[in-house]
């Protein structure tokens, strides 16, 4: 009887064996440092804090994420994407803050075939006729929060409003957007370099102008100065200020009393009242020591959008068409309740008007006053054909 050499017995087992899970790979670009780090760092921290709670394994395979500061700079974000596509080889790309950086990266990813989730900007032309199969939002087509205002504004008779916004991709966005569902009368408005933090000009143009309401996106430290500045000025007595992401949780706890009273339009806050959110604002507050914001509740749902599609192909991370048409289906649990993607993978979800309050403590935080829109669809998906990539 011949027996089988060590050799022969060690590869017979080595055979045998299971393949070693292999790691998902996840490259998450924001702003880190700055005066937009507060909004970026809650994205990184919402990250953590769903990798920790699937216990490290994205579809039961074990996870990594690996972070890339943009600055808010584009050539930043083609440097960091470039590394993380070829040397760190990642499965999947979100964060995405802003729509500067992610325009300038996205068809480097695109061409790829990296599946890219932006849980903060979606510029419309990724949204019409730039749209691709391996793009999803978990956050809105960027006119969207705006389009809710515009709408409140209306819906309530207030017909005379000052427009302003950053000088850039957003900002043109969000004025679109509120020019959409807004029929008054817009009697001024500005574009604002980038980055702004002082508004004195702008401010006595709109006491010039005297209009009804002043309508801003100015979000992270561009709003806080805007906010404090404006209520310096004695204006928040005299015209109200409805804003998109100038008064929200990360810029509250900077502005205080100097947004009592002011409006925003959103698609998430923390005063929603649902169980998953309650769990997730919950979590998040007691790992951190700071309230989440929007961008880090987007962020959230990104990492178990990521789970359910690895986990529908069993850990298979060549199988992109059966991640993508899982993802499709938006089977996870969203901090928005029930969420769906449209055709161009951007959400068909609520808009909220939310207002700065006292609680009953006394502390000051976001109040839901009214749901302007209900599974919203946004307004350039019938542009996108998934055939164009």
């Amino acid at each position: 009887m011949t027996h089988p050499t060590r050799a022969a017995v060690a590869l017979a087992c080595l055979l045998a064996a299971p393949a070693a899970a292999e790691t998902v790979k996840i490259g998450l670009v924001t702003t880190l440092s700055g005066p937009e780090a507060v909004m970026g760092n809650p994205m990184r921290d919402s990250a953590e804090l769903a990798l920790a709670m699937l216990g490290g394994k994205i579809g039961g395979q074990p996870a990594e994420i690996i972070y890339g500061d943009d600055q808010q700079k584009p050539d930043a974000g083609r440097q960091i994407i470039e590394k993380m596509l070829q040397k760190n080889k990642v499965t999947f790309i979100t964060g995405m803050l802003g729509a500067n950086v992610l325009m300038a990266v996205y068809p480097q990813i695109i061409h790829s075939r990296t599946i890219l989730i932006s849980a903060n900007t979606g510029p419309h032309q990724i949204a019409g006729a730039q749209c691709s199969r391996y793009f999803f939002s978990t956050a809105q087509q960027t006119d969207e929060p705006a389009e809710a205002m515009g709408k409140y504004l209306t819906d309530n008779h207030i017909d005379d409003v000052y427009v302003m916004a950053p000088n850039y991709n957003s900002g043109k966005d969000m004025i679109t957007g509120f020019k959409r569902y807004f029929t008054g009368t817009i009697v001024g408005g500005v574009y604002t370099p980038f980055g702004q933090l002082d508004y004195q000009a702008e401010i006595s143009a709109i006491r010039a102008a005297h209009p009804k309401a002043v309508f801003v996106f100015y979000p992270g430290g561009m709003g806080i100065q805007f906010v404090k500045q404006y209520a310096q000025a004695g204006l928040k007595e005299q015209i109200p200020l409805y804003s998109v992401f100038a008064v929200d949780e990360v810029t509250l706890p900077a502005e205080q009393d100097a947004a009592l009273g002011d409006y925003s339009a959103q698609y998430w806050s923390a005063a929603l009242q649902n169980p998953r959110n309650r769990m997730y604002v919950d979590a998040f507050v007691a790992k951190f020591g700071y309230p989440p914001s929007s961008y880090g509740a987007s962020t959230f749902d990104a990492i178990f959008l990521m789970d359910s599609a690895v986990r529908a192909v069993h850990g298979d991370l060549n199988d992109k068409a059966g991640m993508i048409a899982a993802m499709e289906k938006s089977d996870f649990p969203s901090v928005r309740g029930n969420v769906t993607f449209n055709s161009n993978h951007f959400p068909i979800e609520n808009f909220y008007v939310f207002q700065a309050a006292r609680d009953q403590d006394g502390k000051i935080a976001m109040h839901q006053v009214q749901t302007v829109f209900t599974d919203h669809k946004d307004s350039y998906y019938s542009e996108c054909n998934m055939n164009n990539d």
